[in-house]
């Protein structure tokens, strides 16, 4: 059979693994990381898919994706109107219905490698499965300032009385089991930068433990955090999570009303 047709038939098979990838304005980096996301997974054993979430780009990135040239990964566009990359992962991790599912980000800062340990964690059993940049065996190069480097450290800090046992939630790389990843993804309340720790620490709830992994991480320039612009908001993002899990923790414990006693065969 040829390798056109043996793609075709590759991507119109149910995918195993959806990876979701949140857009805002990316029409310089995505298509480099398509082409790199979709040569990864087009080498994986099985059928996989990409959903990229255009999250109201004033720029040619939904465009992009609209015409990517089909092949053996198919690669879909979603829209989410909602600003924040919050919102556009919860929306992507909406639209999955693949048994396996991950998010990255446009940049594929996080080597693509990883994603062969992640599905095979995942495989065998565990349920989430996250790159940490923290993790001893990790490879970083990391360019960014002193100033944002002592953010991050307090960010952790604040981040682990949420989700305690996890050294970096925020590395953009992410992997779940896909019916756990959908149910959590509509409980999301947070739209901004601190999404990944409300979705952590509501699989933890669950009973689900997160798995750290090594990766090689390198520093993509083009980042949108400014700590100077974001840093109030996340605060207040993690306080919004920590009250909202607090109540419902409250509000699970304590049922509203006692059913009555069923009088036939009470001893």
């Amino acid at each position: 059979m040829p390798p056109s047709h043996q793609g075709d038939e590759r991507a119109s098979r149910r995918p195993l693994l959806e990876i979701v990838v949140p857009a805002y304005n990316e029409e310089r980096r995505l298509p480099g990381g398509l082409l790199q996301l979709c040569a990864k997974l087009a080498r994986l054993p099985f059928p996989t898919a990409v959903i990229v979430v255009d999250n109201d780009s004033t720029d040619s990135t939904a465009a992009i994706v609209e015409a990517w040239t089909p092949g053996p990964v198919p690669v879909r566009l979603a829209t989410c109107p909602i600003p924040g990359k919050g919102a556009a992962v919860r929306a992507g991790l909406s639209l999955t219905r693949a048994p396996l599912v991950g998010f990255c980000d446009a940049d594929m800062a996080t080597d693509l490698d990883a994603i062969d340990v992640a599905v095979g964690l995942l495989l065998s059993g565990e349920r989430v499965v996250i790159g940490s940049r923290a993790h001893a065996f990790s490879d970083v190069e990391n360019r960014h300032s002193k100033v944002r480097e002592l953010g991050a450290v307090g960010f952790r800090a604040l981040a682990r009385l949420l989700v305690r046992g996890v050294s970096d939630t925020q590395c953009g790389f992410k992997f779940f089991d896909g019916p756990l990843a959908r149910e959590v993804a509509a409980e999301l309340s947070v739209t901004g930068f601190a999404f990944d720790v409300e979705l952590l620490a509501r699989c933890v709830r669950r009973g689900s433990a997160v798995l750290e992994i090594p990766v090689q991480w390198r520093d993509m320039p083009g980042s949108r955090f400014s700590p100077a612009r974001h840093s109030t908001a996340i605060l207040l993002e993690l306080t919004r999570i920590w009250l909202r899990l607090r109540v419902e923790s409250r509000t699970r414990a304590k049922p509203a009303w006692d059913p009555p006693l069923d009088p036939v065969g009470y001893p």
